[in-house]
């Protein structure tokens, strides 16, 4: 059981959305078709099979318009559905179903895709050590929803933002002159609360990091030798979280050679967005 993201966290996004689509006079089309009053009972149906994510922004989108809409979820988050299944029923005034219709797509496609995704990989590294953890490579505005997602299929979250961890890359090391001196500030800094992690791009940069005990060391591109080398090296001192152009094609040659996190920025860039539709029954 997946728990849900609280309504204040989603409502922000649902709301732009609507206003995007809603524009400045509201949808034209149901106001012109549509005789006010009308009552839609409506499925919310699967295309093709993936895990589900983000019903609360379809039932929110719709709440908005409708308030009085009964939303009948048939599936939950985080479950795995076959093509066709029916995600949830809904049953409320037409006008303001269809206006919401699209931003309730959006939104749940998206977030399925995701999950769909991360299960996708989640399953390719089954049996290894290796967890699958997102990125922050992500849609603007849409962060939170998108690593609730992540969750949904299975995966772990990196971290949420700028503020939550110490993640020293390539830049900061250029800007510090070595990882030893960027992670020996980075460890004065920090607060007893605060993990610190480094990126490093070889496996003497690893050796130095190593000698100042951050808690996890990013292994960027590195190849699956020297994964396993670095594996050795660091003999279980320090989490090893391997990143760098990760595909499902690769991840599980990646999770064999030892490490403990591997990284996947295309879990929420690069998703196939499940295909839902809203039936009228």
């Amino acid at each position: 059981m997946i728990e849900p993201l609280p309504d204040v966290l989603i409502l922000p996004v649902v709301r732009a959305a609507l206003a995007e689509d809603l524009g400045r006079a509201g949808d034209v089309t149901a106001q012109a078709c549509v005789p006010a009053g009308t009552i839609l009972s409506a499925a919310l149906a699967v295309r093709r099979g993936g895990v589900v994510a983000g019903l609360d922004c379809a039932r929110l989108a719709i709440a908005e318009l409708d308030p009085k809409a009964i939303f009948q979820p048939e599936a939950q988050d985080g479950q795995t559905v076959a093509a066709g299944t029916v995600l949830a029923m809904v049953r409320g005034d037409a006008r303001a179903i269809l206006s919401a219709e699209r931003t309730a797509l959006n939104l749940l496609g998206r977030l399925c895709g995701v999950a769909t995704l991360t299960q996708d990989y989640v399953d390719a590294v089954r049996g290894a050590r290796a967890r699958i953890a997102d990125t922050r490579k992500t849609t603007p505005g849409l962060r939170a929803l998108e690593k609730y997602a992540v969750r949904c299929g299975g995966g772990l979250n990196h971290r949420f933002g700028l503020d939550d961890a110490i993640l020293i890359k390539d830049n900061h090391v250029a800007a510090c002159g070595s990882v030893g001196e960027a992670l020996r500030r980075a460890k004065a800094a920090a607060g007893h609360l605060m993990k610190v992690e480094v990126e490093v791009d070889s496996l003497v940069q690893l050796q130095e990091a190593l000698a100042f005990d951050p808690d996890v060391i990013m292994l960027d591109n590195f190849t699956l030798q020297d994964l396993r080398e670095a594996v050795a090296i660091a003999g279980g001192r320090v989490v090893l979280e391997a990143s760098g152009g990760v595909t499902l094609e690769s991840v599980k040659a990646i999770a064999e050679t030892g490490v403990d996190v591997i990284s996947v920025g295309a879990l929420t860039h690069s998703p196939r967005c499940l295909d839902i539709g809203l039936d009228a029954v």
